[in-house]
């Protein structure tokens, strides 16, 4: 395969004269029919790395996407761009057998080069036995983080997509592409593709035109969001609540306010979700109040801000959530609203789930509250969270609230002693939650189980609150001292910095609040 073309191709089916980051590398590993790996933020250009193989290689590309409204915008972008309608092609739950006859036709005859195939359809026989008569060219995973259990988004399907392929006995390259992926998420997916020999690409978390900001939530959150709209008047934004109820109650109160805004959930129809969804994308409207269903794909590159009515159920979730705001490089202001009531809400959901589901769901949520109340760059927490280094100070223009308007920060050599100590003496087997207990002197069930109220330092860390000791606990992890291990979820323990810090001592400052005195 010749490459010295590949800009002119570029220009030829999409009318762009250059490649954004990495897109032209990974593009190139793939027409090599290599396994690609993929992990780049929301507005990256993810989609191009196999749209544009899928129009240069002999035969068909299968795409595996989640959304019905992610497949319909790529379908109809790659048809704006053809001559001919029957070039891209979906296969979801809402095709009718005569539409998949046709589908099939000119899959069969060569006329469509990329072929979206939505999880659940592709795992049926029916379809299985049409793709061994299909000359496939490579198998593209979008949102490939919905592989894993331990991402925010798992979906069954997904984890069947192997073996689908192995039925059709092709041997084809993959790439898996995912806008979110902790180191965990990344390792579960390429052992479930079983293409360990993938090559990796990894563009940096980093946002640097995102402002991320933290409330508190008040009785007066709605008044709050309305005059912050009102404030970036003309602006297009996205408000994500958690209920469907929420998003019809505050798309009411918008309009009754003048705000021009339409709501968007999964109890709405496939006709009118699509109907507020293209009166936002031509801006006929400037605010979607919408469920998490909403967004996925959605390429718009001006959307300046990104709420949240309600605290996501994850990191991974908030940060694609944001990730649609200053898609342009243009500013994004990203606020969330953060209240008690909403985590009791979200751990009462979990309660409900088996034990696995709970314990995972509630690890997820756990980082998601460090979040919300870590004092130090919001940047670096997120960017931390996805294995990736930030030296806030390389933040100059101070893009968050805690960096703009800094908490105190106080010597904390002793206290951090002190964890670490408690960590090594319960042989690291304690999550946070029991952690703080014993620093405070609060048993519990665990506690009392290992006789642990009965130790030495239980309480010891009592002029702390438990507030200020999970605090210390997020920074020490930021900083290197102890690690989390999510397959235990959450379990505490010590990296070899921890373990060198509680040979020799050294100075350790964290942002605070308060000390309880």
């Amino acid at each position: 395969m010749h490459f010295e073309h590949l800009n002119l191709e570029l220009k030829r089916y999409f009318g762009f004269t250059s490649f954004k980051g990495q897109q032209e590398n990974i593009i190139k590993n793939l027409l090599k029919g290599k396994n690609s790996f993929v992990i780049m933020p929301t507005g990256a250009g993810k989609s191009m790395c196999y749209q544009l193989p899928s129009l240069i290689l002999d035969g068909t590309s299968i795409v595996v996407s989640p959304l019905i409204a992610l497949m319909k915008n790529q379908v109809d972008f790659l048809r704006g761009n053809s001559l001919k309608d029957s070039v891209a092609h979906v296969i979801n739950s809402t095709l009718t057998k005569a539409e998949i006859t046709k589908v099939e036709k000119d899959v069969l005859t060569n006329e469509t080069k990329i072929l979206f195939v939505a999880p659940e359809s592709l795992v049926k026989p029916s379809l299985i036995n049409f793709l061994k008569s299909v000359k496939i060219s490579f198998l593209a995973i979008d949102e490939a983080h919905c592989i894993s259990e331990w991402g925010h988004d798992f979906r069954p399907d997904y984890r069947n997509i192997r073996k689908v392929i192995d039925k059709t006995n092709h041997n084809i390259p993959i790439i898996a592409l995912t806008a979110t992926a902790t180191p965990k998420v990344q390792e579960d997916i390429l052992k479930n593709l079983k293409i360990k020999d993938a090559k990796i690409f990894k563009a940096s978390f980093n946002r640097p035109n995102l402002y991320y900001e933290v409330r508190k939530k008040s009785k007066d959150v709605i008044v709050e969001i309305v005059k912050f709209i009102k404030k970036n008047k003309s602006k297009s934004g996205i408000i994500y609540c958690l209920s469907r109820k929420k998003v019809e109650e505050l798309t009411k109160t918008l309009k009754v306010n003048d705000i021009k805004a339409v709501p968007y959930h999964a109890g709405l129809d496939a006709k009118t979700r699509s109907l507020n969804q293209d009166l936002f994308l031509k801006e006929d409207c400037d605010i979607v109040v919408a469920t998490i269903a909403f967004g996925m794909g959605i390429d718009k590159p001006d959307v300046r801000f990104v709420i949240h009515h309600d605290i996501p159920k994850s990191l991974e979730s908030y940060y694609q959530e944001t990730g649609r705001a200053g898609r342009d490089g243009g500013e994004g202001h990203c606020l969330a609203f953060y209240s008690y009531k909403d985590v009791e809400k979200l751990e009462n959901f979990l309660s409900k789930k088996t034990v696995s589901e709970r314990e995972l769901g509630t690890a997820l949520l756990n980082e998601m509250v460090s979040y919300a109340e870590t004092p130090i760059s919001r940047r670096k927490f997120i960017l931390h969270y996805f294995g990736e280094a930030f030296n806030e100070e390389d933040d100059f223009k101070k893009m968050d609230d805690n960096l703009r308007f800094p908490k105190n920060k106080i010597d904390a050599s002793e206290a951090l002693f002190l964890l670490l100590n408690v960590i090594k003496k319960t042989n690291e087997y304690l999550k946070t939650r029991e952690i703080v207990k014993i620093m405070v002197g609060v048993n519990n069930s665990i506690i009392n189980n290992h006789r642990l109220q009965n130790s030495s330092f239980f309480g010891k860390g009592s002029n702390y609150d438990k507030s200020s000791w999970n605090s210390l606990i997020s920074q020490a992890s930021i900083s290197g001292y102890i690690k989390k291990n999510i397959e235990n979820y959450g379990v505490l323990k010590l990296n070899e910095k921890g373990i060198q810090y509680l040979k020799k001592q050294t100075p350790f400052s964290i942002y605070l609040d308060k000390k309880k005195g």
